[in-house]
């Protein structure tokens, strides 16, 4: 799986025995669960090729287990109770690529458990006894959407089939092709067949196994015609969907919630087993929701009837999965808890029924073609009177004549051809396009030599064109044709294993002519490769998203999820453009990566994620949906495509339109203001830029923070006022303003005169974010908001934030329409002149604006009182060493030596000299600061032709940090020189 293939992941399973799986948290390798069931098999690494293919164990030391293990201890058991007469089931549940289709179908010459039962059953059929008789049927479906799709079947039935109910059945599928088959070449080419058909449903709604449900069922029927005994068995193999977690946040919000049917119906699973959970360990349990859902009420047998029931569950050992591998286990700690309770289906025959079974011998002897019973016979017969029986020879004549294999066999080795590439490897390569010679048509229209399907495709697609020992494809129109990545316009050569991709997501690989080709491994070209690729062409890597390796080499597994959201969400949003533009919705979808670069108020880097931004090309509304969101309104979208696309009425009412949502704020992008300079009661004033998600300057906004007095006066500091270490504000009342003056070149407000902005920030302990005033329909707004703050009492805490943090201003686009955001704080504690106060923690009474109590009125009082007292004492303090020093003077100056007065302008003019230098040393490390933090938020443009002025731009930057950082050490070094030269000589003058 890709999660594997990553070689950066780390193995976060481990499996010390047969029984236990012990799972380990990545943030926390301590933490550790383990986990025990029937059988644990480790299948990560520890195997090898053998001459066949086939994977086995690297060593006889390896823990690893092969599909050959798998299938001896669980098909075995599937075989012996279909031959007891006891009906069987077995459910792959799991992560997408976690394996679960691997273990059931299996993959090249790896078979899974699927081909491999049906095999050992025909093979033991043939030893079966001489008065015993055997009949199998096969059926095949796909559940996706809530809708049942018959793979056995060419036509396609609106809206699927449907679920009827039984007194004596139970649930069954009406209309449901079932083929009596009689040797396992038979069921093996109706596998094939049943795949076809799925693929062609996944290109046309892109409904890959990662996200529909395959159930196989086999009909084994034993007749004992000494004993006049039958036995009948049921066997059911089911390959879930994807159990992929959304996270609630995204999805709770939404106005439209429910649509994800294939996670609704695997949560509808989810509950019937803790349902049946709970009743297994003496719960209560008053409802069992077998029919909340269409895949619930088909298995309801095999979770809590008349069945023998086995659950594998598939997990990845990546730590990337952790959460989701966590919870798969969870959930099959739950599932171990249901007993059910098993009967041998038996039944006498009549007399009249063992004339006929006399009468009417078996096929080679084993094996009863149902499509030889009258109509009288199956309407007699409940169990097949809503099921479609047909003759598996003319079923295989018709849709793939024997003697086509052959055939197909030499075009592929003689004719350059396009395989489909899958999400599924199950269902890559299974379609095959050969590309004679001339000119071959491609696209949706069924009278093209290239007959194709998917969404995006139009009529008359591309053309391909076999000529002089080459092809080239030519794009029809705008038709929308990638190779290797790269959109093409013009008619382009193709090189053997080129990857192209038609439409939206139709992903091909092309095979040249035979003298091309080599010995080179297909199977590396899967779908991650495909859409790996599409993302390196668009600029999306690893290192663009600040993936930093560890000390051991390995990226950040953060990093390394998002990269991986980003890339398995681009076809999905390529597929709801797709649709949109089908629909005529006129929207636009493209992904971003929230907090791409951003950092938190420390500059450390925010956690990022993967979001869709969708902007309406024609009222220029902008909203943005998290992955949970946009996965849920997609699976809406294809609901209401399939309308469209049946030729039903597609229009609902726009409360009920996935593709809309009503406006709301958009977050632009943040500003750092660091509060260095308050610490040291410095002004601080400059333009910020401010940045978007992608690293690019979005606006530029002139910011101002300033300390002041109580009053709200700005006084310029004296040399007496300048802090030289914070610490001596540690307990007094500080009182600064922060101001937002004016906006810079707005690119929101650029791009839509109507729009308009608000800015908002917090600081420190506040229990709500201030925000602006909204400003609307103008480029560079002027916003002149100054908010005043107060600390009574600075706690080192908070001067420890002041010179470590920085103010965090995030600008919000307002779309016309859009209620703003709420300006008004009135929990927000304040002052008796009305300034916010900050720094509360250790207050425990404080009380809000308008309910200032007389206790807090006097606290007030005393702290100015406290204040001036401080003033009193530090200048007796400096009185009375003064005095001291004037003393000491007098006891040493020899008598008769006239008295001179002291030099005070000595150690405290020293002192004001280097607060001086400290405070120009402060302004320029926050310029330079800012400069830092430009270069490492800049990022190289898309475009090859504008790396060179990036380049020169970036050495510039380089070059002008580096001269300000030397130009202000050199300035702090002359400064302390001079101020040591002034204070030796003013010594030497005392002396």
């Amino acid at each position: 799986t890709t999660d594997n293939k990553m070689n950066k992941c780390k193995c976060v399973i481990s499996m010390h025995s047969r029984t236990t799986t012990t799972i380990q948290d990545p943030k926390n390798p301590e933490h550790r669960k383990t986990f025990t069931f029937d059988l644990a098999y480790w299948s990560h690494n520890g195997f090898q090729k053998d001459k066949d293919g086939v994977f086995i164990s690297a060593d006889p030391t390896s823990k690893f287990a092969s599909q050959k293990d798998i299938f001896h201890h669980l098909g075995k058991g599937i075989l012996d109770s279909a031959w007891q007469g006891y009906n069987a089931t077995l459910l792959a549940y799991g992560q997408t690529g976690s394996g679960k289709s691997y273990s059931m179908v299996g993959f090249g010459t790896n078979k899974g458990i699927i081909p491999n039962v049906c095999e050992e059953l025909f093979q033991a059929m043939e030893k079966r006894e001489r008065n015993q008789e055997c009949q199998v049927t096969f059926s095949m479906l796909e559940i996706y959407n809530e809708q049942i799709r018959d793979l056995l079947s060419r036509t396609k039935k609106p809206g699927g089939l449907k679920v009827r109910e039984d007194q004596q059945l139970g649930f069954y599928v009406d209309g449901l092709t079932s083929v009596p088959c009689e040797n396992y070449t038979q069921i093996e080419r109706l596998m094939e067949q049943g795949t076809k058909t799925r693929t062609t449903a996944s290109t046309n709604m892109n409904a890959s196994s990662s996200r529909s449900h395959m159930v196989i069922t086999i009909q084994f029927k034993q007749v004992f015609l000494d004993r006049g005994l039958t036995k009948q068995s049921t066997i059911n193999l089911v390959d879930l969907a994807g159990s992929e977690r959304q996270k609630s946040s995204g999805s709770e919000g939404d106005r439209l919630r429910e649509g994800s049917q294939v996670n609704l119906s695997l949560t509808n699973l989810g509950n019937v087993i803790s349902a049946l959970a709970d009743a297994a360990t003496g719960k209560k349990v008053l409802h069992v929701p077998y029919r909340d859902s269409v895949l619930t009420k088909l298995l309801q047998p095999a979770l809590g009837g008349n069945s023998r029931t086995t659950l594998i569950v598939a997990i990845s050992p990546a730590d990337i999965c952790y959460e989701e591998t966590l919870s798969t286990l969870r959930y099959a700690e739950r599932a171990k808890k249901i007993r059910n309770k098993a009967m041998v289906n038996t039944s006498m025959l009549t007399r009249e029924s063992k004339a006929e079974n006399i009468r009417v011998p078996l096929a080679h002897g084993n094996f009863r073609m149902a499509g030889k019973l009258s109509q009288e016979q199956c309407r007699s017969r409940p169990a097949e009177r809503n099921t479609t029986v047909l003759n598996v020879l003319a079923l295989c004549g018709d849709r793939t004549p024997v003697s086509s294999l052959p055939q197909e066999q030499r075009m592929m080795e003689t004719l350059p051809h396009l395989l489909n590439v899958n999400e599924d490897p199950q269902l890559t390569g299974v379609l095959k396009y050969f590309i004679q010679a001339g000119s071959s048509d491609a696209g949706r229209a069924v009278s093209n030599a290239i007959h194709l399907q998917g969404l995006g495709i139009s009529d008359k697609h591309a053309s391909f064109t076999n000529s002089d020992g080459k092809v080239t494809v030519t794009p029809h129109s705008k038709c929308k044709v990638v190779i290797n990545g790269v959109p093409i316009m013009t008619k382009t050569k193709l090189q053997h294993l080129d990857r192209i991709i038609l439409g939206s997501n139709s992903a091909y690989l092309y095979i040249g002519f035979p003298s091309e080709r080599d010995s080179e491994d297909l199977n590396r070209f899967d779908y991650d490769f495909f859409q790996l690729e599409r993302a390196a062409a668009e600029g999306v890597s690893m290192d663009k998203l600040g993936a930093a390796s560890h000390s051991d080499g390995k990226a950040d597994p953060s990093v390394l999820a998002v990269f991986q959201d980003y890339v398995r969400l681009m076809p999905l949003v390529a597929e709801a453009n797709q649709m949109g533009e089908e629909l005529k919705k006129g929207l636009r979808m493209e992904l971003k990566v929230k907090n791409l670069a951003a950092s938190d108020s420390r500059g450390h880097e925010l956690q990022k994620e993967v979001m869709v931004k969708v902007t309406n090309q024609r009222t220029h509304e902008v909203w943005i949906w998290s992955k949970a969101k946009f996965i849920n309104r997609k699976f809406l979208m294809e609901e209401l495509y399939q309308r469209f696309l049946d030729g039903e009425d597609s229009h609902v009412a726009q409360e009920d339109d996935p593709f809309w949502d009503p406006v709301e704020v958009i977050h632009l992008g943040s500003a750092h203001v660091w509060l260095q300079s308050l610490a040291y009661s410095m002004k601080f004033e400059e333009q910020v830029e401010f940045l978007n998600c992608d690293g690019k300057e979005e606006a530029v906004v002139h910011v101002h923070m300033t300390p002041c007095s109580p009053e709200g006066w700005w006084v310029a500091c004296g040399e007496e006022d300048v802090v030289i270490d914070p610490s001596e504000l540690l307990g007094r009342r500080m009182d600064f303003q922060v101001g937002l003056v004016r906006g810079l070149g707005i690119k929101w407000l650029k791009e839509d005169a109507e729009r308009g902005i608000q800015m908002g920030y917090r600081i420190y302990d506040l229990s709500s974010t201030l925000y602006s005033k909204p400003v609307w329909k103008t480029v560079n707004p002027q916003i002149e908001e100054t908010v005043q703050f107060t600390a009574l009492n600075a706690s080192q805490e908070f001067l420890n934030y002041l010179q470590t943090n920085a103010l965090i201003i995030d600008l919000w686009g307002l779309p016309e329409g859009c209620a703003q955001m709420n300006c008004s704080h009135p929990d927000l504690t304040v002052t008796s002149e009305g300034h916010i106060m900050v720094d509360t923690k250790k207050m425990s009474t404080v009380t809000p604006s308008n309910q200032i109590s007389e206790l807090y009125m006097k606290l007030l009082k005393f702290e100015r009182e406290t204040e001036l007292l401080r003033s009193v004492n530090r200048a007796l303090r400096e009185e009375n060493a003064f005095l001291k020093q004037s003393i000491e003077k007098v006891g040493s100056t020899p008598q008769g030596e006239k008295l001179c007065n002291p030099v005070r302008t000595g150690p405290a003019s020293s002192d004001r000299e280097f607060a001086k230098a400290l405070k120009l040393l402060y302004h320029s490390m926050n310029v330079a600061r800012g400069q830092l933090l430009r270069l490492r938020q800049a990022k190289p443009p898309e475009e090859d032709e504008m790396l060179r002025p990036f380049v020169h731009q970036q050495a510039q930057r380089l070059k002008d940090f580096g001269d300000l950082l030397e130009s202000s050490l050199w300035r702090l070094k002359t400064d302390v020189a001079v101020i040591v030269k002034k204070k030796r000589a003013s010594l030497l003058q005392a002396q």
